[in-house]
């Protein structure tokens, strides 16, 4: 069964309910206002898209893309319906619209200290499933370092350095550093 895909933005019908998947999925530190992503969407890199089974909203994405780079930057699952395989099919739909691309995320790192240890462990294996691998890298954003996966490709330090560069108009410079380092 396919997904619909509709864009966010400030006059979509969904627009609440999108917010409502987002604040309950990432932690107020990890958010960015929510006000400031319908904006940014508005740019011709960024997608701000949800995701539709038949008339159920499943969940949404938020990304950009900068020539054959994509990078992820929320994607949530309603939790009322999660662990039935849409974040799967989100992820599928997300490579069907960047065919040829690599795709980059980056997750909070599995630190054996962490509070939700538990809860790291099963998104990263969910990505691992979904065919992403571990690049080495760290970088910070946000104030925290997080852990880069990748699909379709070798992670390349310069491409994601640049991919910041024009996406940012040259304002961020994140960290990056190969793990153990």
């Amino acid at each position: 069964m396919d997904l619909r895909v509709e864009t966010v933005t400030g006059k979509s019908k969904e627009k609440q309910k999108t917010k409502e998947i987002y604040t309950s999925s990432f932690l107020k530190e990890d958010r960015m206002p929510f006000w400031l992503m319908l904006i940014m969407a508005k740019m011709k890199n960024t997608e701000f898209i949800s995701f539709h089974d038949k008339q159920t909203l499943c969940g949404f994405v938020y990304m950009a893309t900068i020539k054959n780079l994509t990078f992820i930057m929320f994607l949530a699952v309603d939790e009322n319906i999660r662990s039935k395989g849409y974040g799967s099919r989100i992820l599928e739909k997300i490579q069907s619209l960047h065919t040829d691309n690599k795709i980059i995320i980056s997750i909070e790192r599995c630190v054996k200290d962490a509070k939700d240890i538990k809860q790291r462990l099963r998104r990263k294996k969910f990505y691992a499933n979904n065919g992403y691998i571990e690049t080495g890298y760290l970088v910070e954003l946000a104030n925290k370092k997080q852990e880069i996966l990748i699909k379709n490709g070798q992670f390349d330090e310069d491409e994601f350095y640049l991919f910041f560069k024009k996406y940012s108009n040259g304002t961020m410079k994140p960290k990056l550093w190969r793990i153990g380092s």
